[in-house]
């Protein structure tokens, strides 16, 4: 393949214009807030579990001491009823009377030990609650951090596009300037040799792979006409000739 030794410099510009594209791309991948929202979100992760948990468990307790109150005013109600039989004097019989009393004293010990349950499930619901209140916080305080982790990545990443948009409406005119078989065989070897198609020839180096050419390869490189796309023999890549050559 021939072309002529300006449009083979221009390959060096196309070159390194993809350069700068990939590292913006690898830039973009690997920017620093997307492990730290990883984590931050692994972290959110566990602690909503927990407090669906101890919200779930909150809402438990609610309903066991509305349970447990229910219970005490049953038992109070029942033993307002026993005492105002007792207190009409309508029970004149001394065995109904000890009956009603015996009674009257076993709610009120039920009673007690109702009220006791009542505080006992009070005191778990107010830790509870006290739980739920401070897991709460917890995750408002990690979901502000996402959210000023992602804002930041977001702006980062627009910083970044806007400059891949830049580089590239670049390309498309320098590479718009370089013939089309010349182009297909860089962007070819590009693909297949890392993101390298053509690389220069300095001091009889090949900064493509960064070998030195030895004295048959400088001698065949020297020997070709100077529109003649010249190959490395070590890594295939475009070799272009400038006056740093060595030759």
């Amino acid at each position: 393949m021939n072309a002529a030794p300006a449009d083979q410099i221009r390959l060096l510009d196309v070159q390194s214009l993809d350069v700068r594209l990939s590292q913006l791309a690898h830039k973009r991948k690997t920017l620093p807030e997307h492990a730290e929202i990883e984590t931050l979100n692994g972290d959110l992760t566990q602690l909503r579990d927990l407090l669906i948990a101890a919200q779930t468990e909150e809402s438990d307790t609610a309903r066991e001491q509305t349970k447990a109150e229910q219970d005490v005013d049953q038992v109070r109600q029942r033993a307002a009823r026993d005492q105002q039989r007792l207190d009409s004097g309508a029970i004149t019989s001394p065995k109904d009377l000890e009956s009603l009393q015996h009674e009257i004293a076993s709610l009120a010990k039920r009673q007690g030990d109702l009220e006791d349950i009542v505080l006992e499930v009070m005191e778990r619901r107010e830790a509870t609650q006290g739980r739920v209140a401070e897991l709460t916080g917890r995750v408002e305080s990690v979901q502000a951090k996402v959210n000023d982790a992602t804002a930041r990545r977001d702006a980062a990443a627009k910083e970044i596009d806007a400059e891949v948009a830049t580089i590239t409406k670049e390309r498309e005119v320098v590479a718009g300037s370089i013939p089309a078989d010349l182009l297909k065989l860089y962007d070819k070897l590009r693909a297949q040799q890392g993101g390298i198609g053509a690389a220069r020839l300095y001091q009889r180096r090949c900064e493509g792979c960064r070998l030195e050419l030895n004295i048959t390869e400088i001698n065949e490189v020297r020997a070709a006409a100077a529109d003649a796309v010249v190959r490395c023999e070590n890594c295939s890549r475009i070799l272009v000739r400038t006056p740093e050559s060595g030759l």
